[in-house]
């Protein structure tokens, strides 16, 4: 048995998520089945960096499977693409170590959250962008959105559903700019409780809409508790944008 490692792309609009769920569409359906049907009938297991909600997409997510196949590596991504749908894309392959993990391993991701601030909705990025028709101020943003940097407990910043207990991440790096109509928010760390970039994101608009100072952002971390940080943002306007890892320099 070998250890393969993919890069994936997946346009996430049809999709119930990534995970698996009965009755549902989702990425690691897809790719199981189609990996099936290379492996002869076989089940074959796929395991990703982490799990994304229904809407959103990847640019970088990293997954890996184990295999008895003795197909060349650059071959995966040829043989896989055939068979998915085109929403999903494999977009390179690597033989990994046998102890490499696309979770446990990860050092850092990279999220990107896009933010069309036109005055009238783009039909042809509204599945790709959260549409904000208020005006927005970019310096309070960034001046709430360094607050975030470093080692915190972020139970603020995640929804109170969540089962993990230890919320303490570390964020290296928060960043906004803008790309013609757009807002782009990127967002770089360690590890992500479920939907925390989605609530810092919609944390920072309601700063930007003058709902919210951008100093009250250290008493929303010190608070630790949801009802103290914004509105999550929608799914459809998040990436996953890379995964890094020691191993396998993918996501890039």
């Amino acid at each position: 048995m070998k250890r393969i490692g993919l890069k994936v792309a997946y346009d996430g609009t049809d999709f119930a998520g990534y995970q698996i769920q009965p009755n549902e569409r989702t990425v690691q359906g897809e790719l199981e089945s189609v990996l099936k049907n290379i492996h002869k009938g076989m089940s074959i297991r796929v395991t990703a960096s982490g799990r994304t909600d229904t809407g959103v997409h990847a640019r970088g997510q990293i997954v890996h499977f184990d295999t008895s196949l003795s197909f060349p590596v650059d071959r995966w991504p040829i043989a896989l693409n055939s068979q998915l749908p085109a929403d999903i894309r494999v977009l390179e392959a690597a033989d990994v170590p046998a102890d490499f993990h696309a979770r446990y391993s990860a050092k850092t991701k990279e999220y990107r959250y896009r933010v069309l601030t036109s005055a009238q909705a783009d039909v042809f990025r509204r599945n790709y962008t959260y549409h904000v028709r208020y005006p927005l101020d970019v310096e309070a943003m960034q001046r709430a959105a360094v607050q975030l940097l470093g080692t915190h407990d972020f139970s603020s910043f995640c929804t109170a559903k969540a089962e993990v207990e230890d919320k303490v991440r570390t964020i290296e790096d928060v960043a906004l700019w803008r790309e013609g109509d757009e807002l782009i928010f990127s967002i770089r760390g360690n590890g992500f409780l479920y939907n925390m970039v989605r609530i810092i994101v919609g944390t920072l608009l309601e700063i930007g809409a003058g709902k919210r100072s951008a100093e009250e952002v250290a008493k929303i971390l010190a608070a630790r508790s949801r009802e103290a940080a914004g509105k999550t943002a929608p799914g459809h306007g998040l990436i996953l944008w890379s995964v890094e890892y020691d191993e396998w320099q993918a996501g890039k």
